[in-house]
C-alpha cells in the first residue's frame, strides 16, 4: 500500500480522513448495536453486485424505520466516490472491500450533546480486501471443519436474521465456543432452537448429495449475495439442481460434499463436521467446478489472487476473520467480520 496517501471515508456528506470519522459515545449503535450495514468486494477493481447489497440494505433500514434522507441511488454514487478517492492508497494487485455502516444516531435523551448533530450517519469505508481473507488460502486444498457450537442462532420470531445488522452477540458466543476446540480451520455452523442447521458465522452452507445441491430454507438466515450468486447464477449454468430445505446434521453426515459462501473468500470447501468426514472428507468436484465457474464468470482466478496475497506476507500472524484461537491464557484472539 502506498503510504503516501492516506485513506479516506465518506461521513455524513464529507469525505474525510479515516481516522476522523467517529461517532458519539451515545449512539444508538453503541447503546443497542442499532445498526445495519454491508460489506462487499471488487473483483479487477469492479464492485460485485454492489446494487444487490445497497438493496438489502435498505430494505433493513425501513424495517428498523432508521430516519435515512440519502436515496439508495446518492449512495450508490457515494460509495463509488469513496472507491475513486482511495485509489492512490491502494496496491494495483488490490481488491477494493467495501464497508457501509447505517446508525440510527443520538438517542432523544442525548440530543442535547454539545457538538454532536442527531440524525442517522453513515459511514463509507474502504480497504483492501487481502486484510480480510489474509491465510486462508490454504483452506481451498484442506476444506474447514465445521463444528456445532451450542449456542443457537436467533429464529426470525424472536429477531429477524434476514437484517444485516451488528446486534450479534450470538455470533461471537459460537466462536468463542468453536475456538476452545482442538485441531485447526474450525469453523462454527449453527443450528436453529429446533435444530436445524442455519449459517455459519458469517457464511452460509451447502451440501451435495447425489448431485444436487441443499442450502438451509431462507427462514432462519441471513440471504447471502454470495448464496443467491450460486442458487441463481452459478449453478443452473452448470444444470446443478438447488433444493432449499430444512437440514439436519445427520443430513451433513451422509453428504457428499459441502462448502461455505461469503463475499470475501466466495466458495470455501468444508470437510468435516463435528470430527466426521464429510464424504471423503476432501473438497470435492462440484464445490471445485462451481468455484471455477465463478471465476470465470468474473474472469479471475479467485483462489491464485488469494493465494499470491499469502506469499506476500505481512499479516500472517494477525488475527484473521477465519482464524479463532485462544493464547495462553485462554483469551480470545480473533475477528469477525460478517461477509455474507
Amino acid at each position: 500500500m502506498d503510504n503516501k496517501h492516506k485513506r479516506i471515508v465518506y461521513f455524513n456528506g464529507e469525505y474525510v480522513p479515516e481516522s476522523e470519522a467517529k461517532v458519539s459515545i451515545y449512539d444508538s449503535a453503541l447503546m443497542f448495536g442499532d445498526m445495519v450495514f454491508e460489506m462487499t468486494r471488487s473483483f479487477n477493481g469492479e464492485q460485485w453486485k454492489l446494487r444487490e447489497h445497497l438493496e438489502r440494505l435498505y430494505t433493513g433500514i425501513k424495517i428498523l424505520r432508521i430516519p435515512l434522507k440519502l436515496s439508495i441511488d446518492e449512495m450508490e454514487a457515494a460509495v463509488y466516490e469513496v472507491i475513486e478517492r482511495n485509489k492512490p492508497a491502494f496496491n494495483d494487485n488490490d481488491e477494493h472491500r467495501v464497508l457501509i455502516d447505517v446508525t440510527r444516531g443520538l438517542l432523544s435523551l442525548y440530543h442535547g450533546i454539545d457538538g454532536v448533530e442527531p440524525g442517522a450517519n453513515v459511514i463509507i469505508a474502504d480497504f483492501p480486501l487481502r486484510w480480510t481473507i489474509q491465510g486462508c488460502s490454504k483452506l481451498y486444498k484442506t476444506g474447514v471443519n465445521l463444528m456445532i457450537p451450542s449456542q443457537r442462532a436467533i429464529p426470525s420470531h424472536l429477531m429477524e436474521p434476514k437484517i444485516k445488522n451488528r446486534s450479534r452477540l450470538f455470533y461471537l458466543m459460537a466462536n468463542i465456543e468453536v475456538s476452545m476446540f482442538k485441531g485447526e480451520n474450525n469453523w462454527a455452523l449453527m443450528l436453529d432452537p429446533d435444530g436445524f442447521i442455519t449459517e455459519g458465522t458469517g457464511s452460509n452452507f451447502f451440501m451435495i448429495k447425489d448431485n444436487i445441491l441443499y442450502t438451509p430454507e431462507g427462514r432462519n438466515i441471513l440471504r447471502g449475495i454470495s448464496m443467491q450468486t450460486v442458487i441463481q447464477d452459478l449453478a443452473p449454468q452448470l444444470g446443478i439442481k438447488v433444493v432449499e430445505k430444512n437440514i439436519e446434521p445427520f443430513d451433513v453426515y451422509e453428504a457428499d460434499e459441502a462448502f461455505m459462501t461469503a463475499t470475501p473468500f466466495c466458495l470455501i470447501p468444508a470437510v468435516t463436521l463435528n470430527g466426521l468426514k464429510i464424504g471423503n472428507g476432501k473438497p470435492g468436484p462440484i464445490t471445485e467446478s462451481l468455484l471455477k465457474r465463478w471465476g470465470e464468470v468474473v474472469d479471475l482466478d479467485i483462489v491464485k489472487q488469494i493465494t499470491d496475497w499469502d506469499k506476500g506476507g505481512g499479516l500472517s500472524d494477525s488475527p484473521s476473520p477465519y482464524k479463532f484461537s485462544t493464547d495462553k491464557n485462554t483469551t480470545l484472539t480473533m475477528d469477525i467480520d460478517e461477509g455474507e
